[in-house]
């Protein structure tokens, strides 16, 4: 673990200098050789939870992101294994945390309770830098006004703790080369290889779950009711998906641009209407896109546990745990769906219904871990729908 002068350069040159925590970042001299790292670099997103720290770094939907927490105080209560929100581990070289990277204002450091281990460590053993000791207000209100950036966090090279001009400039041209997410396909980096059977007992129906990038506590939620769980790859054939005879497919979430899985859309295509479909934000916007709906970049996307969304039909409001940059373009939705939920801040698309097909999806995450479990019953309101079909 580390403790010394690093930095968190963003693609426009901006730095903020910190204190290094978890696994040493790499070095200017080091970027000037690569076009991409799979930790340290990433697009910037800030995320509003008070808590849930360690569910966020594990959760793959944040692969290739570098969080920072908004909230100044993080690390107090440690990391447990338990608490990680990876569904379905794949075949690469395993680490509990899916983020590229975690930048805080505070970092705790002082005992966390026993069978615990430090954040720092942490990201440690699972090969994540951090940065501490830096303004995260100036930063969140820098991605509030101008979006989501590129950025990394670096060493500055040689024996000096400041940042040459030299340095700069190649983090910038590091991050020039760098993808960014719009046009990025990310979901191999976390889907399973091959058919798991997830939960083989049960009196509840068969569910088929399309993974993504699966959160834990997805598959959590099925199991508690008793359904017989599959996970098969984003890649799968719809007539493979077919004969599992499933009572029900559940399109899990996942990180990246959903546009580029254009073959996942065409397969999810071939299964509206043949079986009960439902959709968790990167699986609600692939079910977009295959009834016909186009998606977009947003300018900051929604990453938190406090954002209010709005129920169509009951005008309930629920607070929910959410983390996506894109959404659904309204006005490209068919005549035959409907909008179920939709954000009450900002008005973007929460939710579909389809008025033929028996399909719905959410943008938001019911499964929470982190945050409320005010939608919870969401997974209940699928099986019922499966029940009356």
């Amino acid at each position: 673990m580390t403790d010394s002068a690093c930095y968190l350069v963003l693609e426009d040159g901006t730095s903020f200098k910190g204190t290094s925590f978890g696994f040493p970042p790499p070095d200017t001299e080091e970027l000037a050789t690569r076009d991409i790292l799979e930790k340290a670099a990433g697009e910037v997103v800030f995320n509003t939870g008070m808590s849930g720290y360690h569910e966020i770094l594990s959760d793959p939907s944040y692969t290739g992101q570098i969080v920072v927490m908004t909230y100044p105080h993080i690390g107090n209560y440690g990391a447990d294994d338990s608490w990680s929100e990876i569904g379905i581990k794949s075949e690469k070289p395993f680490s509990a945390v899916k983020a590229a990277g975690i930048a805080v204002r505070a970092l705790y450091s002082g005992k966390v309770p026993e069978g615990r281990v430090s954040l720092s460590h942490f990201c440690n053993e699972n090969i994540t830098p951090g940065i501490r000791d830096i303004d995260t207000r100036a930063l969140t209100l820098k991605i509030r006004d101008h979006g989501s950036p590129r950025g990394v966090i670096v060493k500055p090279s040689g024996e000096s703790e400041e940042l040459t001009d030299r340095d700069r400039n190649i983090c910038i041209q590091f991050l020039q080369r760098f993808p960014q997410m719009e046009g990025r396909g990310l979901v191999d980096e976390v889907a399973c290889r091959e058919t798991e059977v997830i939960n083989e007992q049960g009196s509840g129906p068969g569910i088929v779950v399309i993974d993504c990038g699966t959160k834990a506590n997805i598959l959590r939620e099925l199991k508690k009711r008793d359904c017989r769980v599959t996970a098969v790859p984003a890649a799968f054939r719809a007539e493979d998906i077919i004969a599992l005879k499933p009572e029900g497919v559940l399109i899990s979430n996942g990180p990246g641009d959903p546009a580029v899985l254009t073959g996942t859309i065409s397969e999810i295509k071939k299964l509206v209407g043949k079986v009960p479909l439902f959709g968790i934000c990167l699986g609600h916007q692939l079910l977009s896109l295959a009834l016909g709906a186009r998606t977009y970049k947003m300018k900051f996307g929604h990453h938190g546990v406090n954002h209010p969304v709005r129920d169509e039909i009951t005008k309930r409001v629920f607070v929910t745990s959410q983390n996506h940059g894109f959404a659904v373009q309204e006005e490209t939705l068919p005549e035959d769906v409907g909008i179920w939920f939709k954000n009450a801040n900002d008005g973007t698309i929460e939710g579909i219904f389809h008025q033929k097909a028996v399909l719905k999806s959410v943008q938001f995450h019911p499964e929470s871990c982190p945050g409320p479990e005010d939608t919870a019953w969401i997974f209940s309101d699928f099986l019922k729908q499966i029940d009356r079909r």
